[in-house]
């Protein structure tokens, strides 16, 4: 049977050129390729050509780079199962921060966080970002502008490519160990932005010792600190992360951490735990979870404790569970600072958040 088309577009070489000219086909994909969503760069961010990790239509891993952070970065996304299927529904969405040691693909140890019911962001912290502009930006790791890459460039380019609910009662931010101070940190700087925050094992009291002493710990690259213990590929929390990357001088991110003639205002400054950053938090759902085992979360059972105790003070609702050495939480968890204790963690949180942000949608 002969084609209809004139001579010069029987080629599937010039069929296609002549679609593209009429705007009805772009590059062309594998037909065993899952679809995700295009982003458009903007707000900063450039993506990086070829270095989409799809693993799905819902857990797919995009590269950005940004002038405030040296390098390029790694933003993982869980999407809804009904996401591609229901193209007029938008979604909350709950930022996942990862502890030091990290990276984006941690949040696979926590089944929780892919929720049908929310959009999951996980945008890379760096080894030790502490999420926080860095006092010191010509270290050996560069640009160091973290809190200004997520708050600034991160979530506003998120909202800008998907589906998103765009408002605070809509959106959490939840992170564990260094991420945990991360995010309510993050809370505190940007109200407008999070209408929920949960902190796991988090090292969220500056004014102790311990706590300064774990960030001068990844600054100088002493692996057996803070670290995210356990992976995507350990779900169990068996692993360690294996360092901090280059070595940094201690004063770099925070500078001086000694309480001497206000040398350490910036950490003061940065403090979750300050009345006045917890002040902050009057209109944001807080949660706080910790076990008390072990040299690592002994010290957050302390943080958290005084966080909760100065919320109180301030007639700020909170809710901390303290599972202790893990038996009230699930089997797999010995109270200490690792994935078997988070990943029960966030089974028993995801669903409140998601309650929450479907009361804020039906009020």
């Amino acid at each position: 049977m002969g084609s209809t088309l004139p001579r010069c577009l029987r080629s599937t070489g010039s069929i296609l050129a002549a679609l593209a000219l009429a705007g009805l086909t772009g590059p062309v994909a594998r037909a065993d390729t899952p679809v995700i969503p295009d982003f458009t760069d903007g707000f900063g961010l450039t993506q990086v050509p070829d270095a989409t990790e799809v693993r799905s239509t819902s857990d797919f891993t995009i590269t950005v780079t940004t002038p405030q952070v040296s390098g390029p970065h790694k933003i993982r996304i869980f999407l809804p199962g009904e996401y591609a299927a229901d193209p007029d529904k938008r979604w909350p969405v709950t930022y996942f921060l990862h502890g030091g040691g990290g990276s984006v693909d941690d949040a696979a140890a926590a089944p929780a966080l892919r929720s049908d019911d929310m959009i999951t962001v996980v945008p890379d912290g760096g080894l030790k970002g502490w999420y926080a502009n860095w006092l010191v930006q010509n270290t050996a790791v560069g640009s160091a502008n973290w809190e200004t890459f997520h708050l600034k460039q991160v979530v506003p380019f998120i909202d800008a490519n998907l589906r998103t609910v765009p408002d605070r009662a809509h959106r959490a931010v939840a992170g564990l160990s260094m991420g945990g101070s991360g995010a309510l940190h993050y809370a505190q700087a940007r109200p407008d932005l999070f209408g929920h925050t949960a902190s796991l094992s988090g090292g969220i009291d500056f004014g102790m010792a311990e706590i300064r002493a774990a960030v001068l710990a990844t600054e100088l690259n002493l692996t057996g600190a803070w670290c995210a213990v356990g992976n995507s590929s350990s779900s169990s929390g068996t692993g360690t992360c294996t360092g901090y990357g280059p070595y940094v001088d201690s004063d770099a991110i925070f500078g001086s951490p000694y309480p001497i003639l206000g040398a350490d205002r910036i950490w003061n400054a940065y403090d979750p735990a300050a009345s006045a950053s917890l002040s902050k938090l009057a209109d944001t759902k807080v949660t706080l979870y910790t076990g008390d085992q072990g040299v690592i979360d002994t010290n957050t059972a302390t943080a958290a404790d005084t966080v909760e105790a100065r919320l109180d003070q301030l007639g700020i609702p909170s809710r901390l569970v303290n599972y202790g050495n893990g038996a009230s939480l699930s089997p797999s968890c010995d109270g200490g600072h690792n994935y078997a204790c988070w990943a029960p963690a966030f089974a028993d949180y995801i669903p409140r958040l998601e309650a929450a942000f479907e009361a804020a949608t039906t009020n």
